[in-house]
């Protein structure tokens, strides 16, 4: 794994992100488009992690501290650099950031759907809360 590199996304990264996901992350949200992740970068430049190797996106995650939990979103590694450890990289660098940051949990939203993302979760030591439901109100189209 010496050759790859994590680091918080920039600016000029967002459109080159977006189409990452496009092709390696399951599902969209209503925050998948340039505005919304430039928010993002903006708010909290070190929250969108990029896994790189030679220059070229293999993995991102979405580490957000809002000062009281920790969320992880959109990890998500490109099909050709699956089961190479770059999701376990992304998620120690995540945990890393939440530490510092004097974070105590960290949780993580996965598509009940993604079979093969519940087995990464739960080898990172994650688990689902089934006493807990996501409820959702969409504000702006």
């Amino acid at each position: 794994m010496s050759d790859l590199h994590i680091r918080g996304a920039t600016p000029s990264d967002i459109d080159t992100v977006l189409r990452f996901w496009r092709a390696a992350a399951e599902g969209t949200s209503i925050s998948d488009d340039h505005d919304g992740v430039a928010r993002l970068v903006a708010r909290d430049p070190e929250a969108l992690l990029i896994a790189e190797r030679e220059g070229v996106i293999a993995g991102t995650a979405i580490a957000g501290f809002d000062g009281w939990r920790c969320h992880l979103y959109r990890l998500a590694v490109h099909p050709d650099h699956r089961r190479q450890g770059i999701g376990s990289a992304l998620l120690a660098a995540a945990e890393e950031r939440f530490v510092g940051l004097g974070g105590r949990r960290g949780d993580a939203m996965v598509l009940d759907r993604n079979e093969q993302a519940h087995h990464a979760w739960r080898a990172a030591g994650y688990a689902p809360q089934p006493q807990w439901s996501r409820w959702v109100k969409h504000l702006a189209d």
